[in-house]
């Protein structure tokens, strides 16, 4: 199995589409490059729309619409570069290994002596309010080598964003809840965009490092109608079937499915860290204590007490006794609280400890993910 790149320079209708459709990745030329299986003049004969080539098959359609496409270049040279930069981050075969190049800032001794400033300022980037949105590239970029991070489909589902980036040297992909998008929680479109990355990670022995703040799955009819349970769990299938080395760092929220979805320890990670800040849970404060305390609340109602006052009061104890990474920790589903700075060092220790993992499928043709 090698890694297979489609570049779309121009048009490509009817089957010619499916053979771009089923390489690892397809980059396309803004402006220039359009895929569909039927065109426009089709279309207008069968059912009367009226749609250009671009609005149908355009770049843009298949990077925010379809998902189709990986990368939007803005030109052929663009195209190529962008090409260039994914091939540095891939094995020749998925029975090779992934890339290594000398790191940049080795860490060697503890990782207190090796703190950097940016390492440092990882300690100050989480919002007191836990409503209060943050922009997860900013992690990402602190733990990274150089601050080299290549996006892959940055422009679909922008709520969460996979990529490759190299730590200590060696070649890693990123997936991370996007806190900034739909305040970071997962839907269709995201699911299926991470399910996919991490699909393409574990066929070309590149470990997984998953960054949670996901309060939930995103809520709602047409989440519900589309299909949100089948498609939800192909992210869930992608991390279980995946053997390559799978590092979990929580920075604050993993609520319920979507905490078991990301990367937890029960659907196989190896490594699970999590700030301080981390809140682990069913639910959320505010929305558990509407259920678990209801009859309180209404027996205070009855007696004019101040129901407000004691539902904050309720919040802060559950947030205080149930929702903190210390009782997860206490139950293995966390290997270590750790202090944000030292994200960066853990990982690479992490790293090399997975260097040495080996795991054998049960043989059989394939699995059976919930297409």
């Amino acid at each position: 199995v090698i890694p297979q790149i489609s570049v779309i320079m121009g048009p490509a209708a009817g089957g010619h589409v499916y053979s771009p459709a089923l390489t690892d990745f397809v980059v396309m030329v803004d402006g220039t490059s359009q895929m569909f299986v039927t065109g426009p003049d089709v279309i207008k004969t069968v059912t009367g729309e009226n749609v250009t080539m671009e609005e149908l098959g355009g770049a843009h359609t298949h990077m925010e619409k379809s998902g189709v496409a990986h990368y939007v270049a803005s030109g052929e040279q663009d195209a190529l570069d962008y090409v260039r930069d994914l091939l540095s981050y891939l094995p020749s075969n998925n029975r090779a290994d992934a890339p290594r190049t000398a790191a940049s800032d080795p860490i060697v001794g503890s990782i207190e002596d090796n703190l950097t400033a940016e390492d440092l300022e990882l300690d100050t980037l989480i919002p007191d309010s836990p409503n209060t949105p943050y922009d997860m590239h900013e992690v990402i970029r602190r733990i990274l080598d150089d601050d080299e991070f290549l996006e892959v489909q940055e422009g679909r589902a922008r709520n969460i964003i996979v990529g490759f980036g190299r730590v200590d040297g060696r070649s890693v992909g990123i997936v991370a809840n996007q806190p900034t998008q739909f305040a970071g929680t997962l839907d269709i479109d995201a699911s299926e965009k991470a399910a996919r990355f991490v699909r393409t990670c574990d066929c070309f022995n590149v470990p997984i490092i998953t960054l949670v703040d996901v309060p939930g799955f995103l809520p709602g009819t047409g989440q519900e109608y589309n299909g949100i349970i089948r498609r939800g769990a192909k992210l869930l299938y992608a991390y279980g079937e995946a053997t390559v080395g799978k590092i979990t760092v929580i920075t604050r929220k993993a609520y319920g499915g979507a905490y078991d979805v990301m990367g937890s320890k029960h659907m196989g990670a190896d490594v699970n860290l999590a700030w301080p800040t981390a809140q682990i849970a069913v639910m959320g404060a505010s929305g558990a204590v509407g259920f678990v305390y209801r009859k309180q609340l209404l027996e205070a109602a009855k007696k004019g007490e101040d129901v407000d006052a004691l539902r904050l009061e309720l919040q802060q104890q559950y947030e205080d006794t149930l929702v903190n990474p210390y009782v997860a920790a206490e139950r293995g589903y966390l290997d270590a609280v750790i202090p944000p700075s030292h994200t960066r060092g853990q990982i690479v220790t992490a790293l090399r400890l997975l260097e040495r993992k080996q795991v054998t499928l049960p043989p059989k043709k394939h699995g059976n993910i919930p297409l």
